[in-house]
């Protein structure tokens, strides 16, 4: 089943971001990844809003995980850690 990788973000410093969405780009493409959404107009209903939002659309859960898990994505992370508020999840789809 294909799965979803959903991320709400706040980012706190833009040029360390960069170097992460970079790295983070290059990491969900090896794993099958492609953008379903990405920092587009959003309408907050419930809970927290945070001002990005980035979905895209893996083959599995598992290959979503192992992008998460990779060496490419972990050195992304480095770069995203201090420079954001985040949440990230992955979801299977029901097709």
């Amino acid at each position: 089943m294909p799965a979803l990788w959903i991320a709400h973000v706040t980012v706190t410093d833009e040029e360390a971001y960069g170097k992460y969405a970079a790295l983070a780009t290059e990491a969900i493409a090896a794993h099958g990844g492609t953008f379903i959404a990405r920092g587009g107009r959003f309408v907050q209903l419930e809970g927290q809003a945070r001002p990005r939002n980035v979905v895209a659309r893996f083959p599995s859960v598992e290959a979503a995980e192992a992008c998460y898990n990779s060496e490419v994505y972990q050195r992304a992370l480095s770069h995203a850690r201090d420079a954001s508020e985040r949440e990230l999840m992955i979801v299977e789809t029901s097709e």
